[in-house]
């Protein structure tokens, strides 16, 4: 019985008809605040097809503050979020949301509030009686109580200012607040806004009332936990490849990320990420490793979050972590 013998180019194109084609995971992931540089690792690497590197089809959105970025990721709304820890640890101990911080990001915090040099406000304690923009759930609002107690201002004299994020700087240099809660790496770009307009930004550091503490993480739910851990790890592998290659490339990290947010500067860009990168990277990072955690600096967390929020001081707090799934170093 003979064998009909196809030819080699035949043959090749039979064998690649014939593979299985594995789709990527689509994959939504939405972060805690509008697209600055201190998101261009993220976007960047979308664009550079760092994702797709590992099997990711990633559509990336701009966040409205880290509570909600919780509820929502809480909710079903996406895959994965970058929101403060503390608005994690509040949510998990008082109402027991199903998400978990995968990896830690900035291992101090970088929470301030913004004011105008020309309001006279030089230090927290002038702001007795002011008006303070805020979004819902906004980890600035949260914190507060503990600054104020280490700073003597009176939290209760507050007039907190509910407003969509992407208004904040504009409301503060028109006056209509008299503070506005950013994180320190945004001074850059938003000051260059200020002064255009004749005014000066001064940035007020939570820092320096004693608030060394985790800040942001990227979260998820605990049920792709449980039901795709694979997914999870790969997510984790993709995003911390990214951040290195943004930490070495930090133009072209920037220059795509522009591209994908196109009304972001690019020196505003390069500003902000220079900035985030030292969050991100540094002396506790080397020595416990990038998204891992020190059980110290999670109880010193635990313990400002809880004080600030009147929250059960003896709630474990590594129940709202899981950092198993990081890349190996």
């Amino acid at each position: 019985m003979s064998r009909r013998i196809l030819p080699a180019p035949a043959a090749l194109a039979l064998a690649l008809t014939a593979a299985p084609v594995f789709a990527a995971d689509v994959v939504s992931f939405q972060t805690d605040w509008i697209p600055s540089g201190e998101h261009a690792a993220y976007y960047g690497a979308w664009e550079k097809g760092i994702y797709a590197e590992h099997g990711i089809d990633i559509t990336i959105t701009r966040g409205y503050g880290s509570g909600d970025t919780v509820t929502k990721l809480a909710a079903g709304g996406f895959d994965f979020g970058v929101a403060d820890i503390g608005a994690v640890l509040t949510a998990k101990a008082r109402q027991g949301v199903p998400v978990t911080v995968i990896s830690t990001l900035y291992t101090h915090s970088p929470h301030s509030l913004f004011v105008l040099k020309s309001s006279g406000i030089t230090d927290f304690s002038g702001l007795d009686g002011k008006r303070i923009g805020i979004t819902p759930g906004n980890s600035h609002k949260v914190y507060f109580p503990y600054i104020a107690e280490q700073s003597g201002t009176d939290a209760s004299t507050i007039r907190w200012v509910n407003m969509d994020g992407g208004a904040m700087a504009v409301q503060l240099i028109a006056k209509n607040i008299d503070a506005a809660p950013f994180y320190a790496m945004h001074h850059y770009f938003q000051n260059k806004a200020a002064m255009k307009a004749g005014e000066e930004i001064v940035v007020l550091p939570f820092v320096d009332a004693g608030f060394a503490i985790y800040a942001a993480g990227l979260i998820t739910s605990d049920d792709l936990i449980e039901e795709n851990p694979d997914l999870v790890r790969r997510f984790l592998a993709a995003t911390m490849q990214a951040w290195e290659w943004a930490r070495e490339n930090p133009e072209e990290a920037c220059e795509l990320h522009v591209k994908r947010i196109p009304e972001v500067a690019l020196d505003d860009c390069m500003g902000s990420l220079r900035a985030t990168l030292g969050y991100v990277f540094n002396d506790h990072t080397a020595e416990v490793g990038v998204g891992r955690t020190d059980p110290e600096r999670v109880a010193a967390t635990w313990e400002a979050v809880a004080v600030a929020n009147d929250l059960d001081l003896t709630w474990a707090p590594a129940q709202a972590f899981d950092t198993s799934l990081l890349p190996a170093e």
